[in-house]
């Protein structure tokens, strides 16, 4: 337990002004969200990184170019698409960003957690094989709780 790298509690405050800029944040997109089916998500052409550069091109030469546009091409609705799309890539970056903060938090808070938890259990049940007080209790209570719990033997038999 010496190595612990998580030192420091986020103050309950700090957490709840997050969680309300997140949802005011979210609260300014609501009027334009487009939820989409799993399968939309997987049937809809993408771009990604690597046609970016293709839908900009496009995109410029369209506007510059009205002689050689579709009439079905609506100017318009493609700016609005075209604008979104880009524009959104940096919140998107920012909001990756502050995930991968969230994450690695708890990844690490929560494998330091479950150490301190181990050790503790280990310990107990150390004390409980040596009668110590209130230890045998305690064991069994988080016995129960341990995440690999108990085990079915070969013979269908419950093991530890």
């Amino acid at each position: 337990m010496n190595d612990n790298r998580h030192l420091k509690a986020i103050p309950l405050g700090n957490i709840d002004e997050i969680n309300l800029k997140l949802r005011e944040a979210k609260g300014m997109l609501d009027g334009f969200a487009v939820p989409l089916t799993p399968e939309e998500r997987r049937n809809m052409p993408k771009m990604g990184e690597k046609t970016v550069s293709f839908v900009q091109k496009a995109y410029e030469l369209a506007k510059e170019n009205d002689d050689l546009r579709p009439s079905f091409l609506n100017m318009d609705e493609f700016s609005v698409d075209y604008s979104d799309a880009t524009n959104l890539r940096v919140l998107e970056n920012n909001a990756r960003q502050i995930l991968d903060v969230i994450d690695d938090i708890i990844m690490v808070a929560g494998s330091e957690s479950y150490l301190a938890a181990l050790s503790f259990y280990e310990y107990v049940k150390i004390l409980a094989d040596r009668d110590v007080p209130r230890a045998k209790a305690v064991y069994e209570e988080l016995k129960k709780r341990f995440p690999f719990g108990r085990r079915k033997s070969v013979t269908g038999d419950s093991a530890e």
